[in-house]
């Protein structure tokens, strides 16, 4: 059980770089808020923790057939993760502070009412079709979660994970829509893409030298 909690730990050290780094989702929720209320931008998160759900399920269920069925597809997906964790860490590292703009362009200032199902399949949708995603999950599996974990086991991780970043999210829709928030998020942007990316690299070292099990 202790291997476990150490993997989960692990997990969330990573994943939580991954959230908090300016990206399209927090945009995207930022202009929830800000356009439609943040009820509609709750709602969008939601459906970005269910995307991630998705995620999750094909990452843990092609990683375990892949790791059963051949040691040369397992290499492959290896060496693709390495080279996108260490492409993101060198991106990350080059960065410099991001600008959080919001645009909220409407007609003569009146904005059409969203439903929760259209809010909701805005995050769903936006997450789920970034291919972006696809090798950041099964990277970071590959490179904390051991092959032996129990399925069940790797469910739970991706669901704290995915309560995690609906939590970071309903945080975002609430708190930080405001001009002196996103200025201030603006300004410690570099840090964390700075420090980001020196976790990525090293997490694409630690996963080059990874064998199958």
């Amino acid at each position: 059980m202790q291997a476990y909690f150490i993997e989960l730990i692990s997990l969330m050290a990573i994943f939580s770089f991954a959230i908090v780094s300016p990206g399209a989702d927090l945009a995207m929720v930022m202009r929830q808020a800000v356009v439609h209320g943040r009820r509609q931008a709750i709602i969008t998160s939601f459906g970005i923790g269910a995307s991630l759900m998705l995620h999750v399920t094909y990452t843990i269920l092609g990683l375990g057939l892949i790791v059963s069925q051949s040691v040369y597809l397992f290499n492959l997906v290896k060496w693709l993760g390495v080279a996108y964790l260490i492409y993101i860490g060198v991106k990350a590292l080059r960065a410099g502070r991001t600008e959080i703009a919001i645009s909220a362009e409407t007609e003569f200032g009146a904005v059409r009412r969203q439903t929760a199902f259209k809010a909701f399949m805005l995050g769903f949708a936006a997450n789920a079709l970034n291919p972006k995603a696809v090798f950041f999950f099964l990277s970071i599996f590959s490179t904390v979660v051991s092959a032996h974990t129990p399925m069940a086991i790797k469910f739970g991780y991706g669901m704290v994970m995915a309560t995690c970043l609906i939590l970071w999210f309903v945080g975002v829709s609430a708190f930080m829509t405001t001009p002196r928030m996103r200025s201030a998020f603006s300004r410690a942007s570099k840090w964390i893409d700075r420090t980001s990316g020196v976790v990525f690299i090293a997490l694409g070292i630690k996963l080059a030298t990874e064998k199958a099990a």
